[in-house]
């Protein structure tokens, strides 16, 4: 504020005849500077000491009279301040002292408010303000507590202790009692495993629909439909909600007075903003996913906060990746393009956004609300799970934590807020650049067919692309997925990060072991011996359905537990995760997961990313649940909690409890309501 009133000062001493900087006998370009840095100064600290004390004599004084007081005091403020200039004192004529301390009081108004809407404080005082106003003629709330579910994409268990031990995430330690105040814990940290599919598409549908089944990756081909499904697609994401929710016979987690911000899918809930699965519509305009960014922006306030805030994101990505380049680090993929500005948008924007309509739901007394926050995975995909870029996004969403809690605390009713992820993320170099080839042309040559000398390079399934597409467009994406092979016999292979799928478009049924032998001899084999290759899972004749691996290892199913075989090194849940996947009716011709090494976790990813997740192996199948104690603990018999749907039955029996109780409320919940 200083440099921009300084250079206010200047410039009006350059424009107004009757306003100058220096002496009558001149002075030198270094003394009018400083002249005008100390004039602004000096008006700024009389402004921001003295005013205060005028304002309150001038209260007493009649309106009218007050309106015209103020620009002579103003001026007569300026004037003092340029008298006390010790190195050059200024002049400037009565009228003119008051047209540039109007001047400098806009200017320094302007410049204050766009530093304060980055200020945490004054962000959450301002929503308070509107939040009273909206709550003039609101029903009365209920005094039953209100749940708030805070998806942290991507972040894995293991990730949120070693932030937590760091120091990073002071929020979440003083939760769970490890903080420096030595506060008693609050919650209880809870790790869960995925299902084979380790991605959001699935353990949020699960999460929020109770049913996650038949989703057996990212991406998927239908050979009925002849269409490729994937996950963050709003078609797709429209048809897999409603599968779910015929499958589960309820509407969803958030269908009692719900709230669904930033997520896939809509969870059943009445008010839905930034979700997938609602873009498709087009009659309804409040319904469309970017709806909540037009409301948010809607307040030029939010919108220089969130601006300078998105400049900055992309100037610090700029530097890192640099910096990444000229240390030569490995493994390393690709940052530029487009990278910058999607990385903003995924650490800036949506968070802000996100948080915005969360703290709004609680000012509202929503009875439960689910929101997804998409940063650390985006930025894990290309920095890597661990390390500098990715510390600093679990600051920040531990700041927009603090945040969402403090706001909980002048809501009309109280609040538990549950932190949970989806997923978790496992580091490893890509599959291209260790061996030179895709998992494309590894299938192609076990077919016989012509390899690319250049491998082709997989879209990356990070949610922040889809949430880009629905803020900027409508993001119905016509005839996309429709499958036109140019060539009946040969394959469509996709990959879902280490997970990678095969499936033949000309076979109506998904084939056997058998069938594919018999088609391309030398294929299986050549997956299953290669060194990037943990294990592959077909359909057979015999057995039902077998798990291959390396040196002629063919397992079925029935028998895994007693003889693991490649599955070994997958850990303990990885036999179950495969034969409930091999039960679902789109699950490919051949399902590929790549090699795991349990001594670091990594895996290979089939996609251009060095933080992956989608597959079996390392980190990316255990995220975590952090709840209240005063909710009941997540499992009462010492069992492990396994797949998104027993998340889904827990966080139901949550919102039963919070239905259940009645807590008074507390005497600043009652001020407030």
């Amino acid at each position: 504020m200083w440099v921009v009133s300084t250079l206010t000062m200047l410039l009006l001493a350059g424009i107004l005849p009757d306003f100058r900087l220096r002496s009558a006998d001149g002075g030198s370009a270094t003394d009018i500077a400083v002249t005008a840095a100390l004039g602004a100064g000096a008006f700024g600290l009389l402004s921001a000491l003295v005013w205060p004390l005028l304002v309150r004599l001038l209260l007493l004084v009649p309106a009218l009279v007050l309106g015209l007081l103020v620009f002579f005091l103003n001026g007569a403020l300026l004037w003092l301040a340029l008298r006390v200039n010790p190195v050059e004192r200024g002049a400037a004529a009565p009228e003119t002292a008051v047209v540039v301390a109007a001047v400098m009081s806009a200017v320094a108004s302007a410049t204050g408010g766009a530093l304060a809407v980055r200020d945490d404080d004054a962000y959450r005082r301002r929503l308070y303000r509107l939040a009273h106003r909206r709550r003039g003629s609101a029903p009365p709330c209920p005094t039953t507590p209100g749940t708030v579910f805070l998806q942290l994409d991507g972040v894995g268990h293991d990730i949120l202790h070693a932030a937590v031990d760091k120091g990073l995430m002071p929020t979440v330690a003083r939760w769970l009692g490890t903080g420096t105040g030595g506060d008693h814990p609050s919650h209880r940290l809870t790790p869960w495993r995925t299902d084979w599919s380790s991605q959001t598409g699935s353990s949020q549908l699960g999460i929020l629909h109770g049913s996650n089944h038949d989703i057996p990756a990212f991406r998927w081909y239908e050979k009925a439909r002849r269409e490729v499904m994937v996950c963050n697609r709003p078609t797709s994401a429209a048809e897999l909600q409603a599968r779910a929710i015929e499958n589960s016979g309820h509407a969803g987690l958030l269908a009692d007075d719900g709230a669904s911000r930033g997520n896939l899918f809509s969870g059943g809930a009445d008010e839905q903003a930034l979700v997938l699965s609602i873009a498709t519509r087009r009659r309804d305009p409040a319904a469309r996913s970017r709806a909540g960014y037009f409301a948010y922006f809607s307040d030029p306030a939010n919108a220089v906060r969130t601006a300078l805030s998105f400049i900055a994101e992309v100037g610090r990505e700029i530097g890192q990746s640099t910096r990444t380049r000229f240390r030569g680090q490995r493994p390393r993929v690709s940052r530029g393009g487009l990278y910058p500005l999607v990385r903003a948008f995924a650490t800036v924007v949506q968070r802000d956004v996100v948080v915005a309509a969360v703290t709004g739901d609680l000012l509202a007394g929503r009875t439960s609300v689910y929101a997804d926050l998409v940063a650390y995975d985006e930025v894990a995909h290309h920095s890597g799970p661990a390390g500098r870029d990715t510390e600093k996004v679990l600051q920040r969403l531990d700041r927009a934590l603090a945040l969402i809690e403090h706001v909980a605390e002048h809501a009309p009713r109280p609040y538990r807020i549950v932190v949970l992820s989806d997923h978790g993320q496992s580091p490893g170099e890509t599959f291209r650049s260790r061996y030179g080839l895709t998992l494309g042309d590894l299938v192609r040559a076990g077919c016989g067919l012509p390899v690319p000398r250049s491998a082709g390079r997989t879209h990356s399934g990070a949610e922040a692309r889809a949430a880009v597409r629905a803020a900027l467009r409508r993001p119905v994406e016509e005839g996309a997925g429709q499958h036109r092979p140019s060539r009946g016999s040969e394959p469509i292979v996709l990959a879902s990060g280490n997970l990678g799928l095969i499936s033949f478009p000309d076979v109506p049924h998904r084939m056997t072991k058998e069938e594919i032998d018999a088609r391309h001899p030398a294929l299986l084999a050549t997956l299953a011996n290669h060194p990037g290759i943990g294990f592959l899972l077909v359909r057979s004749e015999r057995h039902g359905g077998v798990v291959l691996g390396a040196y002629g290892a063919e397992i079925p199913l029935d028998r895994l537990d007693d003889d693991p075989g490649p599955l070994a090194a997958f850990g303990p849940g990885a036999a179950d995760a495969v034969r409930r996947t091999h039960t679902f009716p789109h699950t490919a011709d051949i399902m590929v997961n790549s090699f795991h090494d349990p001594a670091d976790g990594e895996v290979l990813a089939f996609e251009e990313q060095i933080g992956s997740h989608g597959g079996l192996g390392g980190a990316q199948s255990r995220p975590f649940l952090l709840s209240p104690l005063v909710l009941s603990p997540p499992v009462h018999d010492g069992t492990d909690l396994a797949g998104a749907e027993q998340i889904h039955r827990v966080l139901r029996r949550w919102l039963t409890e919070a239905d259940e109780s009645d807590i008074p409320a507390a005497p600043d919940q009652e001020r407030a309501a």
